[in-house]
């Protein structure tokens, strides 16, 4: 029953004479049935929509549709494939990571789609990524009966912009990726892809919604149902057609930035993907190295997922405390390779690919709102702080100098002032960002060369000569600015030293 839904499908009735001899006998490897009915009120050569419910977990048939010879390399072998829901609209594709991330925002630790695996069959090694909630992955033995139960749990209408109530909800895509195994043991050989549209309601709204088109078609007179296609009981999932949507992503570049040239290649890589909604650029999730590149996942032997930076998302912070210096700002004149390197170094290795031929004066030229776009609210604002924020004003400033011993005798002469042989006192900046007496420690170590581990002690001379240990309380006391003079005596214990400031 599921091959004569198939060929009764007005897709498959229509031909174009205008298509090569050769392209009209071209046969799918794979086919995919998504057991769900069609909507009847679908006009008869568009594409079919299929409504489901949310949470509810529906069936996708895995079939093998070579035919004798076709593709034998993977004869007796298995086969990896992806399983993902996207967007429809080319609007809301160009702007997927900024609404993912809202929808993860809105909804923590719920994923867009799952697999259910104890009614799923005949698949192997499933395996999700918490970085990619929209997609899962596991292998399957073409030549054994295989049905994935996936559940959608996103809706059409936490997509489409709340104005006054009963908006229109976004239709979705199930889309269906099918790889085989490479000489190094990986699957990024890209052998299929098929999608079909959906739209996603709340538990039953499916098929009140298909009650509902049924109702309005029977009302049609005779002639106006000749226009519309029949439901079907399952729903084919179609091969991709990539040329009009080629064409529409490099006119959408081309008008997005007339100021920069698209590489010659933007077309062909497209054309690669596979896929009717771009793929993640992020490191994590590309095998750069594959012209055919393919989310990867987590590998049963390490047990661990494949995640980007835990950093990549988070407020603009240093990990090793230093502030950033005028070194770490991108130039106008940066090169486009010098660019890749500062966008590695910053943390924005996951858009690496998508600024390739961006130089540092065309980076610099993009405003908050075009970031936004491009990145996301989250990384696009932290990216425009990075191109643009200055260095941060520190919290306060002290200048140290390190007393020369043959000045010892001298200590009534003023702070920055000359001796008597004409020596000049040079002091160092420090800039503390945390008021603490552990950061003024690291920060002398640093700035004079001090092994860390030998300060035992920092002292400040206080009246009469006496040592007084400097606590934090102390140095959030300290006048911004204050000048010191400091010198090193041994430990009692003859391990390390004190610092004594004056």
């Amino acid at each position: 029953f599921l091959f004569s839904d198939v060929l009764a499908l007005p897709i498959f009735k229509q031909e174009d004479s205008s298509l090569p001899q050769e392209n009209e006998t071209k046969h799918p490897p794979f086919q995919y049935v998504m057991c769900a009915a069609t909507s009847p009120a679908v006009k008869l050569y568009d594409e079919t929509l299929t409504y489901l419910n949310q949470g509810q977990s529906y069936e996708i048939r895995m079939l093998d549709n070579r035919k004798a010879g076709d593709i034998p390399e993977i004869n007796g072998k298995l086969v990896k494939s992806i399983i993902r829901v996207v967007f429809h609209d080319r609007r809301l594709q160009y702007t997927e990571h900024q609404q993912l991330e809202g929808w993860k925002w809105n909804r923590p630790g719920d994923r867009l789609l799952d697999l259910d695996i104890p009614m799923s069959v005949g698949v192997i090694d499933i395996k999700t990524n918490p970085s990619q909630l929209n997609a899962v992955e596991f292998l399957w033995d073409p030549t054994k009966c295989t049905s994935a139960f996936i559940q959608v749990h996103c809706i059409s209408t936490e997509f489409t912009p709340r104005k006054h109530g009963g908006e229109k909800g976004v239709p979705f895509r199930i889309q269906v990726d099918t790889f085989k195994q490479t000489e190094n043991g990986e699957y990024t050989d890209h052998l299929h892809s098929a999608s079909c549209q959906i739209k996603v309601f709340k538990p039953k709204g499916a098929d009140r919604k298909q009650k509902t088109d049924r109702e309005k078609m029977e009302k049609r007179t005779a002639h106006e149902k000749e226009k519309y296609q029949p439901s079907y009981d399952t729903t084919v999932l179609t091969e991709m057609r990539l040329e009009p949507i080629i064409e529409d992503a490099v006119e959408h570049e081309q008008k997005k930035s007339s100021k920069r040239t698209l590489p010659a290649d933007y077309g062909d890589s497209l054309a690669k993907r596979g896929s009717c909604s771009p793929w993640p650029d992020t490191p994590t999730t590309f095998v750069n190295n594959s012209p055919t590149p393919a989310p990867t996942f987590t590998s049963a032997q390490h047990n661990t997922y494949s995640v980007p930076d835990s950093n990549s998302s988070s407020p603009n912070h240093q990990g090793d405390g230093t502030s950033q210096g005028s070194g770490d700002q991108l130039h106008p004149s940066a090169t486009i390779q010098e660019t890749q390197q500062w966008l590695l170094k910053n943390r924005f290795s996951a858009y690496t690919r998508l600024f390739s031929n961006f130089s540092g004066a065309d980076l610099l030229k993009l405003t908050r709102e075009d970031l936004v776009q491009i990145c996301g609210p989250a990384d696009g604002i932290r990216l425009y702080n990075a191109l643009k924020s200055r260095s941060v004003r520190p919290r306060l400033t002290i200048y140290v100098c390190q007393e020369p011993l043959r000045s010892i005798q001298l200590e009534q002469q003023d702070a920055g002032s000359t001796d008597s042989n004409g020596a000049i006192y040079v002091y160092h900046a420090i800039y503390l960002e945390e008021m603490a007496a552990s950061e003024v420690t690291r920060k002398l170590a640093l700035a004079f060369n001090i092994p860390l581990h030998q300060i035992n002690q920092v002292y400040r001379q206080g009246p009469t000569g006496i040592h007084i240990l400097v606590s934090d309380q102390m140095v959030q006391n300290f006048q911004d600015e204050s000048c010191f003079l400091f010198t090193t005596i041994k430990a009692e214990n003859g391990e390390g030293f004190h610092i004594i400031l004056k």
